[in-house]
């Protein structure tokens, strides 16, 4: 497609109706990846607490689970909103997010919080992160990033708030008490939501012949290699994101400031998301995700793995960490779907979408696993974990830099 046929698809770039669907997609992406973004909160507590019985690596499943179906749901509601748009998806995977919340406020067996918050929460919420993904999509073209990275700073947002205030409602009201509060507050921002987000493509009649996983796709080479590099990135990238809270406690931290190396993450991963956002529209998409992935190599390897290898580490250099490590990881999600963006047209937006976030799912499907048998056979410390993890995104950041460079060449602006 030429600059100015794209100039003029998106004559309307950044219209009000645009922005009020990044409000949506904000509200839906707290209500969704928010929540999934609390999982340091939830691994502790379900270590110590409701499933001590379970090692590490098997509770790691609850929330590998939920994060694959969360984003390779997208693709199958990917296509469904090409043909659908917003509205009927984003209320029914509202109402089933608040249902699978409450039945989590029930559970008290191993099965039972797979199925409701692994499994029923982490499809229900593919739908909705999916309607915040797509429809702003389809309404930004020269500021794509920016407008993608507000939505996902809600999921940082979430980060923040939902264990701030788990955490001290847990020891007050009991557990099932305070995720029952928990659902409330996801209902009130899914129903935001759905008052905001509209695509903005019209309807069309459904494609019997279209497929849900379309692995044509994969012909693309840029795509296929990006997808590549995606993986393994993703295969060590949100190891932080589940076991610092865990890291932090073996180096004296008490379980109540061991939660908030969560907060901070989370905090600083609002900035990670937008700024570097921004940066992208201006030096180029893919110049941008390249020089990231790399920051979250060093960051893993050149300071995580010395605080966990040395015994006398302080809490204000874990905090150190955990600020840095929100904002690159932050930035790197941020980044991912706008080169995808614009790898082909409009119009498949929704499923071009679904197929890398599906990849994206298989990465997260296995990684917290795995990092969760390397911490006993390392006799509780998490240095193979680091190494695992540092040297997966190293080996993804050097794929994805071969996209950027089968993209855009020599070029300094890509």
């Amino acid at each position: 497609m030429s600059d100015s046929e794209k100039s003029a698809e998106f004559s309307v770039d950044g219209t009000t109706e645009g922005w009020t669907c990044v409000i949506g997609g904000w509200f839906a992406l707290f209500a969704t990846f928010g929540w999934l973004n609390s999982m340091g909160l939830f691994q502790t507590y379900y270590e110590r607490e409701l499933l001590s019985k379970f090692s590490p690596s098997d509770i790691s499943w609850i929330f590998t689970t939920q994060l694959f179906l969360m984003w390779s749901g997208g693709a199958v509601f990917g296509r469904v909103i090409d043909t659908y748009g917003t509205k009927w998806i984003a209320i029914i995977c509202t109402i089933a997010c608040t249902l699978f919340v409450c039945m989590l406020s029930l559970s008290t067996k191993y099965y039972q919080i797979f199925l409701t918050q692994g499994v029923g929460f982490g499809f229900a919420a593919s739908g909705l992160f999916s309607c915040g993904i797509v429809s702003v999509g389809q309404h930004f073209h020269r500021r794509k990033a920016l407008a993608l990275g507000i939505v996902l700073a809600g999921s940082s947002t979430g980060g923040v708030i939902h264990p701030i205030y788990l955490h001290f409602l847990i020891p007050k009201i009991g557990f099932p008490w305070a995720i029952r509060v928990n659902a409330l507050i996801i209902f009130s921002c899914g129903v935001v939501s759905c008052f905001l987000m509209k695509t903005r493509l019209p309807t069309k009649e459904w494609n019997k012949d279209d497929k849900y996983l379309d692995f044509s796709l994969f012909k693309h080479k840029i795509f296929s290699i990006y997808c590549l590099g995606t993986f393994f990135v993703v295969w060590g990238l949100f190891s932080t994101w589940n076991y610092l809270p865990t890291m932090s406690i073996r180096h004296n931290f008490s379980d109540g400031l061991a939660i908030y190396t969560i907060v901070v993450l989370n905090g600083s991963s609002i900035f990670g998301r937008i700024l570097p956002a921004y940066l992208a529209d201006c030096f180029g998409r893919f110049n941008s995700i390249s020089i990231i992935s790399l920051l979250n190599t060093i960051l893993l390897l050149a300071f995580w793995l010395p605080l966990e290898i040395n015994s006398h580490t302080t809490h204000a250099q874990v905090f150190a960490l955990s600020v840095m490590v929100g904002f690159a990881t932050g930035a790197c999600i941020s980044v991912f779907m706008p080169c995808v963006a614009e790898l082909g047209p409009v119009e498949s937006l929704g499923t071009r979408f679904g197929m890398y976030q599906f990849v994206i799912g298989l990465g997260g499907l296995t990684s917290l696993p795995i990092q969760g048998t390397l911490i006993p056979q390392d006799q509780g410390s998490f240095s193979h974990l680091i190494l695992f993890s540092g040297i997966c995104v190293l080996g993804g950041s050097m794929i994805i830099c071969l996209a950027r460079m089968l993209r855009v060449g020599f070029k300094l602006r890509g």
